[in-house]
């Protein structure tokens, strides 16, 4: 069989692009089409796509697309049809807010697609601010339009998390299924005593002030590992006994998870998360959001807790609670090895397999 594998835009070493690299491994002489290559903002993360064939989209030649890719979304439709994958018999697309998932297929094309998750901001319209410009509520309209079309002629969905997948029936009318991304597993170590952690993106969506400001209130340190645009603003709310790290490097991370009492996983609107999962592997439990796809993930009271609400005396009480618990390292790591990359790869292959033998048997049916 000849795969192609699709995947929304390469800008950063992200989630999706953890998801994208074992596809890669799964399918190693597989071209990887994409809107567009950003290696300046990739940085030292280039070094991970050597050797990869990678077929960028029209898009690539738009004007500064690197720096305005969002306010580029409009002539996306344009972009994605306008790649020839008709050489192909599985077309693999790692999808979310960039819509690769748009691609066109012959009908001898299997086309599978690794929703991480539709569009948020299109989708989710508690977000839109009414006093934005008249053109940005129509442009978004259009894109709404033609994202659920797009995903109609997607054959087979899978996603991270059921949480992804109910978004998916009420917002495609699409089933999907589940097979949640690969994660790397340290296997051993054990929770300290020394903070509380956060990892992930130092944005608002991520709510991440819960933490600060319920670690703050109960004089406990939080250490916080990430940047973003909320930075500023974070550090504004953050008390003594708080400190930003900014961006670690992978090979420096198992220190310092091996000196968390927990992570702390604040986001409500999270699918899934890969830092509450390589946190388990390394024996460290977890504090989430029991609003979010981590209640998929976490075993409240055995691997972690979850608290009800996004409010920090939700979280607080939680804290609280842990605080006058033990919790196994043995058992987060024994979940956490449930989400490791070759189990990952070992469904999504007997997935795969099976979509295959549906897609020729009903191809022969019509052909006879």
């Amino acid at each position: 069989m000849k795969v192609a594998l699709v995947h929304d835009y390469l800008r950063k070493y992200g989630e999706a692009e953890r998801v994208l690299r074992v596809l890669h491994q799964m399918y190693p002489d597989a071209p990887v089409y994409t809107a567009f290559v950003d290696r300046a903002h990739l940085g030292d993360a280039i070094a991970l796509l050597d050797g990869w064939d990678i077929r960028t989209a029209p898009s690539q030649q738009l004007p500064a697309i690197a720096r305005y890719y969002q306010a580029w979304r409009p002539v996306l439709p344009y972009c994605w049809e306008a790649l020839d994958l008709s050489e192909y018999d599985l077309v693999l697309s790692s999808s979310g807010s960039y819509m690769s998932k748009s691609v066109l297929t012959r009908a001898e094309t299997l086309h599978i697609s690794y929703c991480h998750t539709p569009p948020r901001d299109l989708w989710d319209f508690s977000s839109n601010a009414p006093d934005r410009p008249w053109y940005q509520h129509w442009a978004e309209t259009h894109l709404r339009q033609y994202d659920f079309y797009a995903a109609q002629r997607v054959d087979r969905f899978v996603t991270n998390s059921e949480v992804a997948a109910r978004r998916i029936r009420k917002l495609y009318r699409r089933s999907a299924a589940v097979i949640p991304p690969p994660v790397k597993i340290r296997g051993s170590g054990e929770a300290g005593k020394d903070y509380y952690l956060y990892v992930g993106p130092l944005t608002q969506n991520q709510q991440v002030e819960l933490a600060i400001t319920a670690c703050n209130q109960l004089d406990h340190p939080l250490w916080l590992v990430g940047s973003g645009r909320d930075r500023e603003r974070l550090q504004h709310l953050a008390g003594l006994q708080t400190r930003f790290l900014g961006d670690v490097p992978e090979d420096a991370m198992s220190q310092i998870y091996g000196q968390a009492k927990a992570l702390i996983f604040p986001c409500q609107n999270a699918d899934f998360g890969f830092a509450p999962v390589e946190a388990m592997g390394h024996g460290v439990p977890v504090i989430a959001s029991a609003l979010s796809g981590m209640r998929e993930v976490i075993l409240n009271d055995r691997t972690g807790l979850l608290f009800s609400q996004p409010t920090v005396e939700s979280l607080s009480s939680a804290i609280v609670q842990f605080e006058g618990r033990r919790f196994s390292s043995q058992a987060c790591i024994e979940r956490a090895r449930e989400f490791a990359e070759p189990v990952f790869i070992s469904k999504l292959e007997w997935f795969i397999a099976q979509a295959i033998d549906d897609h020729n048997a009903h191809r022969t049916q019509k052909l006879s």
